[in-house]
């Protein structure tokens, strides 16, 4: 049950992620603009790298670490400030080199001092202590609270295209305010640090280990909008920015369950239930194809229409990119599941290293040749090759752990569903004017239409679904 209510927890937290940006993305883009949208990217992209050296794979592997030693006060406090004092070391580290580029940089001075703030953010963040714990409500209930205290500071004070400096401050300081609210929870949590346990080498060790798949991950999903707005145009960054916001929104309800399920594999993992791990995973496989079809399909009927409506006729050119990366969700949410919840807290650190490496060298020579070709559209269709690649590698890699049929038997049941429902939606969608009540009808009719064909073609998505309701009325019942 706290697996159940984990994910429940974590989606709960998700659905807010979704609700605050439908709110703040249209009113920053009106108000800031294209040009404004593409400097805030672009400037964000180029201190990401910085923030990446100053976490280096501490998140993933102190989530990990953690998870393995959850019932071990003492062996986990050793850890959490082995793995805290490397990362405060790395973070300093990464504010000295991030001034040296400061230095150099002529453009945007201003704004990337308030962006470095994303260092520091990175330098106080223990949520991946609180993950390992299984602990999601510690983490979600402040993160809540600081996030809707930032949309709220945004539509309070940013106005007028101007107002991007205060723009890119609010953001920054609601980070690092929701960081530094963690620590006084670890009060009961963890011993006082004893310096001659801090095993800093070994640690460095592993987190470098994990540091090469997170900078091959990061680096090329950043690299789009340095590469757009050095190659491109830095409106264009701003496109790119806004599809790619969309795109990550639909992602964050399967994004959930990895976040749940990393720490939980990690901890049958260390307790040699490996038939507990095999299960978990076919059966979170299913879960996150049947949402992840839903969610493709679905946005690329509404998406042409969507973009000049949520953000403005200037912006109509996101609907075209958003088609166009649309595929990744479901990429992402299957690599999430054979990497992230399966190689990952397996230790099985070398093909997924090997996977989003050859993600990120494609994405990189696929943007040199396309993005001066033909601009932000061959970015995204470097990003959609480069997710693919990653994905394809990481099954193949446990090709004889999962069979095809285990994994895709009943895909095309997801398939189906989701093209019948596209060409209803696309219908509505190109012969109505688009407004907020269309909008809704449209995705109304949508979840609905798939729901019913999930139902009647009885697919797997839908099975687990009912096995799981069926089992919590039980539970109710006999309490």
């Amino acid at each position: 049950m706290r697996l159940v209510k984990n994910f429940f927890l974590n989606s709960s937290y998700q659905i807010l992620l979704i609700i605050l940006p439908l709110i703040t993305a249209p009113y920053i883009s009106r108000i800031l603009g294209s040009e404004g949208v593409g400097i805030y990217a672009f400037t964000g992209a180029n201190v990401q790298y910085f923030v990446l050296v100053a976490v280096l794979g501490t998140a993933t592997y102190g989530n990990r670490e953690i998870a393995y030693h959850q019932n071990d006060k003492k062996k986990r406090s050793e850890i959490f400030w082995g793995i805290t004092f490397l990362s405060w070391i790395t973070a300093a580290i990464s504010l000295f080199l991030f001034f040296l580029f400061l230095f150099i940089s002529k453009d945007y001075r201003s704004i990337y001092i308030w962006q470095s703030l994303l260092i520091l953010t990175s330098l106080f963040d223990i949520s991946w202590y609180f993950m390992g714990r299984e602990k999601f409500s510690i983490t979600v209930t402040r993160n809540f609270i600081f996030k809707l205290l930032t949309v709220l500071s945004i539509l309070i004070f940013v106005k007028k295209p101007s107002d991007l400096i205060l723009y890119v401050a609010i953001m920054s300081l609601g980070g690092l305010f929701s960081s530094l609210s963690l620590w006084p929870f670890l009060r009961d949590e963890v011993n006082r640090p004893n310096f001659a346990k801090l095993n800093l080498k070994k640690h460095l060790r592993y987190t470098f280990v994990l540091f090469l798949p997170t900078i091959a991950t990061q680096v090329y999903l950043v690299a789009n909008k340095t590469m757009i707005g050095l190659m491109d145009s830095i409106s264009h960054a701003g496109f790119y920015q806004q599809s790619d916001t969309i795109i990550k929104l639909a992602l964050s309800i399967i994004g959930t369950i990895g976040v749940v399920m990393m720490p939980h594999v990690a901890n049958m993992f260390s307790t040699g239930n490996i038939k507990g791990i095999r299960n978990s995973i076919i059966k979170t496989f299913n879960i996150a194809s049947g949402i992840s079809f839903g969610i493709l399909f679905g946005i690329l009927a509404i998406a042409l229409k969507f973009a000049p409506f949520f953000f403005g006729k200037s912006f109509s050119m996101v609907g075209m990119i958003m088609m166009i990366e649309a595929p990744i969700i479901l990429f992402i949410s299957m690599s999430s599941v054979l990497g992230t919840q399966y190689l990952l807290p397996l230790n099985r650190m070398k093909p997924f290293t090997m996977s989003v490496t050859l993600g990120a060298i494609l994405n990189i020579i696929i943007n040199l040749i396309l993005i001066p070709w033909i601009g932000v559209i061959g970015a995204t269709i470097a990003t959609v090759i480069s997710e693919f690649a990653v994905t394809a590698f990481q099954y193949y890699s446990i090709r004889k752990e999962f069979t095809l049929k285990e994994l895709f038997g009943g895909v095309w049941k997801y398939v189906l569903s989701g093209f019948v429902m596209f060409v209803i939606v696309f219908i509505m969608n190109q012969k109505n004017e688009l407004n907020g009540i269309q909008l809704f009808i449209q995705i109304f009719t949508g979840v609905l239409i798939y729901l019913i064909l999930n139902i009647l073609l009885k697919t797997k998505l839908w099975v687990i679904f009912k096995q799981l309701a069926n089992e919590t009325l039980n539970k109710k019942v006999n309490n």
